[in-house]
């Protein structure tokens, strides 16, 4: 991945279109993976996530190296070097967020529901930062978006006295949710600002800077898997570091740029719809009443916002000024 195919400048909202869409999907099998080391590799949460976290810091390191120096950025001014460090520590913090709170949630209330609140939580999250933090209209839609996925968390932690979806599990992905929409508002502030750095050094620091964090919990949690099954759990490991890890956030943070921040958090709806297809054909998760209710709601309004989206890009190109 060289700095001209993934470099902000160049890439077209097109291509992070496809990038977004890749990454999301990608994303959808992250849960599973954890869902199957919990089972037999006796790693905890934050242990999973330093090591994915680690992995990914490494892969994207050697991806680094073998770029060459030909297609490195030249070095920022000093006064830019100080933003990008900023900017890395809060993105680092924030993904830091999203992935220990995400994978605690799928150990406390299962794949399927953990996904679907992060993921279906997190467009909501994102339109009410990006409105206030870049002005970004919500719209009626979008109001009413809101309000219907307050509706749809509710029937997930109320319904079936809450025994399908656990409240303290709830909890975690809604904590998660705030970790990415995070995330995904600041890196389109600076793609709208034309400060934003390349995707693939931003991603490295960021894990660096997880793995940095979560080492101490991880070591107290636990930081060597069992003995037994050590291939299964290192192949399922190797798994997480690379595809849904160190290449999706590489491709993320780049088509998240040139795309408008709660557009990006639709499409990352791909996500949950896998995750929660894995989750009831291939890990035998049962899904209530309640908890296909609830989702469906909270979907819903979500979809009603994706609504509001291609309106507003739609007035946007018509009130765009044509180039002469």
């Amino acid at each position: 991945m060289s700095h001209s195919q993934l470099g902000p400048a160049r890439i077209t909202p097109g291509r992070g279109l496809v990038y977004v869409v890749f990454a999301a999907t990608a994303w959808g099998t992250a849960g599973a993976a954890a869902a199957l080391l919990y089972r037999g590799s006796g790693l905890g949460p934050f242990a999973l996530t330093f090591w994915r976290a680690a992995g990914g810091f490494v892969l994207l390191a050697a991806v680094r190296a073998l770029r060459g120096r030909a297609h490195r950025p030249q070095a920022p001014a000093r006064t830019d070097l100080r933003a990008a460090a900023l900017r890395i520590v809060v993105t680092g913090a924030g993904l830091t967020l999203f992935q220990a709170a995400y994978f605690c949630a799928v150990k406390s209330t299962g794949l399927a529901v953990a996904t679907v609140v992060t993921l279906g939580s997190g467009p909501v999250m994102i339109a009410l930062a990006a409105r206030l933090a870049m002005g970004e209209r919500l719209g009626r839609a979008g109001a009413g978006a809101v309000g219907g996925a307050l509706a749809g968390l509710a029937v997930l932690v109320l319904g079936d006295g809450g025994t399908a979806a656990r409240p303290a599990g709830i909890v975690l992905a809604l904590l998660s949710a705030a970790g990415y929409a995070g995330i995904t508002v600041l890196t389109r502030w600076h793609g709208r600002t034309g400060t934003n750095a390349d995707p693939l050094d931003t991603s490295l620091w960021s894990f660096g800077i997880c793995a940095l964090v979560l080492l101490p919990a991880a070591c107290s949690q636990g930081l060597w898997p069992h003995a037994v099954h050590t291939g299964r759990t290192l192949l399922l490991l190797g798994y997480l570091a690379s595809v849904p890890t160190a290449l999706a956030y590489a491709l993320y943070f780049a088509g998240a740029a040139v795309l408008r921040a709660a557009t990006v958090s639709v499409i990352a709806l791909i996500e949950p719809v896998s995750a929660a297809a894995i989750a009831v054909t291939l890990l035998g998760e049962h899904l209530t009443a309640a908890t296909v209710a609830g989702t469906v709601v909270l979907l819903a309004a979500v979809t009603a916002l994706a609504w509001q989206e291609a309106r507003q890009a739609a007035r946007e190109r018509a009130v765009a000024p044509t180039p002469v």
